[in-house]
């Protein structure tokens, strides 16, 4: 049986469409994400959004017509899931840019991993707002594909900031298709970490089925293929060197089929750079290009599509990833050799992780990752047959 809904669902009007959809993908995006840092020695203090958003005009991917400013999520609107003290909790916090210890240890908030930063509030709200705006366009059409790089924050729980996360877009975006009529919504998660907080939000609920790719043994250390978290969850753990041929197989063998059998009405795909091979974050080697396939690939498993960012911590990879990723699903190839605007935007980046101070020239003048292929392990043919069995199992 559905779940019952987590909180009351606000009474909204319905959204205004963009002129260009569903004919055009729509871009979601934000002007606080160009001077927002969470600190100087977080490893969100580089420009990752903005970068994004940079290179795909530099590119003339991205006209004026097809991109639209993020709404802040109100507070009843971030209370279909989270809970209301929590949402206090973060917009006091970001007023007094301080808390005190037992709200800190409550809410995990002025820690290492979830600073005490200027727009702590208000960032998180848009980036979750563009999600929710998301799924109320999706769910008004017949078909379309809305693209929010920031809406990837998936570890936010109801009540506590988790893992740079401090309010759950993908999650309320999952929300805003189910309350509009959607009722079967495949969320596949291919970020480095394990998507730990949207598996937790649906784990009951029959009509979302969540399936996360994750390096094995990371934070949060969950997501093992033997876990039983409910029967709508899928997990995929792989071992560290995790390459293209072996992503590549997953995809052919294990996500498409599984998602084909679930037969989604919505789609939503989280595409954290962090599995990339040059982030600091994960022990993973795959290149932009497996991404890119696999968003291709994915795209055709539902008419509605929303796409979101996630982790990404190298800002040239993260970047030229996010940013083809927006091509592709415009039906651009992004394997072209950047125009000399785009290649002005990757020589503005700066990073000050030791890779950054002397970076390749490759960052600079291509958007395509060298493809980095290699060896099928037994491990990663282990999880795609656990997953098989699992669907089977599960009908």
């Amino acid at each position: 049986m559905a779940a019952p809904p987590l909180h009351p669902m606000p009474t909204e009007s319905p959204p205004d469409f963009p002129p260009d959809f569903p004919a055009r993908p729509l871009f979601l995006g934000s002007e606080i994400y160009r001077g927002s840092s969470y600190g100087a020695k977080h490893p969100l203090a580089i420009p990752r959004v903005s970068t994004a958003i940079d290179l795909s005009r530099a590119m003339g991917w991205l006209p004026d017509a097809v991109y639209r400013d993020s709404p802040m999520a109100t507070p009843g609107e971030l209370a279909r899931f989270h809970a209301p003290d929590y949402i206090a909790a973060l917009h006091r916090a970001e007023a007094d840019q301080r808390v005190d210890a037992a709200t800190g240890e409550r809410y995990n908030l002025g820690r290492l991993e979830n600073p005490i930063f200027p727009e702590m509030y208000r960032r998180p709200a848009i980036s979750t707002g563009a999600a929710i705006l998301a799924g109320r366009l999706l769910a008004e059409a017949p078909a379309g594909i809305v693209y929010s790089p920031a809406s990837g924050t998936h570890h936010a729980r109801p009540g506590r900031a988790s893992g740079f996360c401090y309010l759950n877009a993908p999650v309320l975006g999952i929300l805003a298709l189910l309350d509009s009529g959607i009722d079967r919504v495949l969320y596949v998660d291919l970020d480095a970490h394990h998507g730990d907080g949207v598996e937790e939000a649906f784990a009951d609920d029959d009509r979302v089925l969540t399936l996360s790719v994750h390096e094995d043994g990371r934070w949060p250390f969950t997501g093992k293929a033997e876990d039983r978290p409910g029967a709508m969850a899928v997990n995929l753990p792989v071992p560290p060197e995790f390459n293209d041929t072996e992503m590549d197989y997953l995809l052919e063998t294990a996500i498409l089929p599984v998602g084909r059998a679930f037969r989604p009405q919505a789609l939503v795909i989280q595409t954290g750079a962090d599995a990339l091979a040059e982030d600091p974050l994960s022990r993973l080697e795959l290149s932009n290009g497996a991404l890119w396939r696999a968003v291709r690939a994915l795209m055709g498993l539902a008419p509605r599509l929303m796409v979101v960012g996630g982790g990404g911590y190298n800002p040239w990879s993260v970047g030229r990833c996010w940013a083809g990723i927006w091509a592709v699903l415009n039906g651009i190839d992004p394997a072209v050799p950047p125009t000399p605007q785009a290649e002005g935007v990757l020589r503005e980046l700066t990073w000050s992780r030791a890779a950054g101070r002397n970076p390749p020239e490759h960052w600079f003048t291509t958007l395509a990752d060298a493809p980095r292929p290699g060896p099928l392990r037994d491990e990663v043919r282990r999880v795609a047959a656990a997953a098989i069995t699992k669907m089977v199992r599960t009908g």
